[in-house]
């Protein structure tokens, strides 16, 4: 039983911590990468897919992004896509392929979107506090019931909170990684 709780709140907390990592590639930096439209979804022969399952995505400089889709009828409405996007670029369509120009960060810029990734990391911290307390209230009610001895929902809660501290940690370290890429010139 109380494996089955460390199981399922490392599970969670390790889910966490990819949503966290999926959500900062998504961040703009100085330079433009392909994850910058995963967000952008396009209408698709009445469902709403991202722009990378209907056109190839590619970075051939570093301040420029290619979009090819597979279908040429489809330019218009990535294009459009784009535009209502937050990403605050201009698509360049020229008949075959969609070009977007990622103009440099201001600093002003740079400094909100190190706002942005502290406060996505801050709520990837607090979903994993809410794991490990949904877990301790697990050994907690256990213990209640009379499955669990005092000691092990003691050594159980120790070993949570051992999970809790590293995966805070892979978080922090993905924090200041992602800060540092965004505040480099």
């Amino acid at each position: 039983m109380l494996d089955e709780i460390q199981k399922s709140a490392e599970e969670r907390m390790q889910k966490a911590v990819e949503v966290l990592r999926r959500d900062l590639t998504s961040v703009r930096a100085g330079r433009a990468t392909p994850a910058m439209l995963d967000k952008v979804t396009v209408e698709y022969y009445g469902s709403q897919m991202p722009v990378s399952q209907v056109a190839s995505v590619n970075s051939p400089e570093p301040r420029m992004l290619t979009i090819a889709p597979w279908d040429k009828s489809m330019l218009g409405e990535i294009e459009r896509a784009i535009q209502k996007s937050d990403l605050g670029l201009n698509p360049n369509n020229d008949g075959a392929v969609i070009r977007l120009i990622v103009p440099a960060l201001t600093e002003q810029r740079r400094q909100e979107l190190v706002k942005q990734v502290r406060k996505m990391a801050e709520e990837a911290r607090v979903a994993v506090r809410n794991v490990r307390r949904d877990a301790n209230d697990e050994l907690k009610k256990a213990e209640k019931a009379g499955d669990v001895s005092e000691d092990d929902v003691r050594r159980g809660m120790e070993k949570v909170q051992a999970l809790t501290d590293r995966h805070v940690g892979e978080i922090d370290k993905m924090t200041v990684a992602k800060e540092q890429d965004v505040l480099e010139i």
